[in-house]
C-alpha cells in the first residue's frame, strides 16, 4: 500500500493551494456572500488554468487526471474559502453524466464549453414531492416525434438560475414497474420556451451557488438530447452519485482543515492569564481532537476517490466518506469557534 501522492497529484495540489491563497480574498469573498452572487471572474479563472474539469479527457478541454486529482482541487479551494470553493467546484454539476454515459457529439457540445468557462451545467433530480427519493417522479418526457415534450417542477437545484444546460431526470415510461426502471436522462438547454428558474430565496449558507426552482411546461427538446440509453435514467444518476458523494466529501474535508488552520495560528499569538492559549492542556487536546479527526477523514475521501478511479463502485464506501467527513467538518468549525471565543 502506498499513501503518498505522486509528482504530479503534489503538484496539482500545490497549484490549487497557490490559486486559491491568491484569488480568493476576504473582502472579495464577503462581497459575493452577503449579494448572493457567483464568483464568476475567479470561476473563469479557474477555467483558464485547468482546475475545472480537471478530470475530464484532454479531448473535451480537460487535464486528462481523474477523480482524486479532482478531489485534491475542492480540498484546496474549501481550505481558503468555503463560499468561492464550493460555487467554483460545482459549477459543472452533473456534467460527469454526459462523460460517462453521453455520446460523442454531446461530449464535444457540452463539456467542452464547460472547461473553457462557456458553461454551467445543473442536476436536475429533486422533485417538492420527493425530496430526495427519485424511485418516484412527476416530471414527466413524452416521445413526439422526433422531440420529447417535457412537464414537472424540480426543487433545490444548484446552480439552476445561472446554468447553461440541465440534466434532467425524467419519467419517459409512465407504465413502467417499478417505476425507476422507466426514467431517463435528457440534456435541458435553460433557454428553450416554457422553462423558469427561480430562486429559493434566502439560505443559511452557500449563498453563492444559486439554488432555484424550475419550472417546465411543455419544453420541447431533439430527442437527441436523450444521453444514453432511455429508461436507464435512474442507474446513471445512481453512478453519478456514487462520484459526487465524495466531492461534497472533498468540500467539508477542505472546510475542516481551513477552520483548523486558523484556530491554530490563533492559539498560537492570543495570550490569556500570561500564557498563550496554545500553551493550555486543554487548548493542546482540542487541537489534537480535531486535527486526528481531518486526516481520518481524509484518509476515507482519499481512497474512496482513489477506488472509483479503479474503476469500482461502492456506495458504502462513498457514502461513508461523505457522512463522516460532513459530521466531522460541523465539529472541527465548531471547535474552532470556540477557541476564537468573542473574536
Amino acid at each position: 500500500m502506498d499513501f503518498e501522492l505522486n509528482r504530479d497529484q503534489i503538484e496539482i495540489q500545490k497549484a490549487a493551494r497557490e490559486f486559491a491563497k491568491g484569488e480568493f480574498e476576504k473582502e472579495i469573498a464577503i462581497e459575493h456572500e452577503t449579494s448572493h452572487t457567483f464568483p464568476s471572474k475567479i470561476w473563469k479563472k479557474a477555467c483558464e488554468l485547468g482546475f475545472t474539469g480537471i478530470h475530464f479527457p484532454e479531448s473535451y478541454g480537460g487535464q486528462e487526471y481523474g477523480l482524486l486529482e479532482n478531489v485534491l482541487v475542492t480540498e484546496e479551494f474549501c481550505r481558503q474559502d468555503s463560499g468561492i470553493g464550493i460555487a467554483i467546484t460545482l459549477a459543472d454539476f452533473a456534467s460527469e453524466i454526459i462523460l460517462k454515459f453521453g455520446n460523442e457529439e454531446q461530449k464535444k457540445t457540452y463539456l467542452v464549453p464547460i472547461t473553457q468557462g462557456e458553461a454551467i451545467s445543473c442536476g436536475g433530480f429533486t422533485e417538492p414531492d420527493h425530496g430526495s427519493d427519485i424511485t418516484f417522479l412527476n416530471t414527466s418526457a413524452r416521445k413526439e416525434g422526433d422531440e420529447y415534450v417535457i412537464n414537472g417542477v424540480k426543487t433545490f437545484i444548484t446552480n439552476g438560475t445561472i446554468g447553461s444546460f440541465v440534466l434532467l431526470l425524467c419519467q419517459t415510461d409512465a407504465e413502467a414497474d417499478p417505476t425507476y426502471r422507466g426514467q431517463s436522462i435528457i440534456i435541458v438547454e435553460t433557454d428553450r420556451d416554457g422553462f423558469t428558474a427561480a430562486s429559493v430565496g434566502e439560505k443559511m449558507g452557500i449563498k453563492m451557488s444559486p439554488t432555484a426552482e424550475l419550472s417546465l411546461n411543455d419544453v420541447r427538446v431533439p430527442a437527441s438530447n436523450l444521453v444514453g440509453e432511455e429508461n436507464r435514467g435512474f442507474y446513471q444518476t445512481l453512478e453519478f452519485f456514487d462520484e459526487s458523494r465524495i466531492e461534497i466529501a472533498a468540500q467539508a474535508l477542505g472546510i475542516a482543515q481551513g477552520a483548523f488552520d486558523r484556530a491554530l495560528a490563533y492559539t498560537k499569538e492570543r495570550r490569556q492569564f500570561g500564557k498563550k492559549l496554545a500553551e493550555f492542556q486543554v487548548t493542546q487536546h482540542k487541537l489534537a481532537d480535531m486535527a486526528t479527526g481531518i486526516e481520518t477523514a481524509r484518509l476515507l475521501v482519499y481512497k474512496a476517490a482513489w477506488n472509483y478511479d479503479q474503476g469500482r463502485i461502492d456506495p458504502k464506501l462513498t457514502s461513508m466518506a461523505k457522512m463522516y467527513a460532513g459530521r466531522m467538518a460541523v465539529e472541527v468549525a465548531d471547535e474552532a469557534i470556540q477557541l476564537f471565543g468573542g473574536y
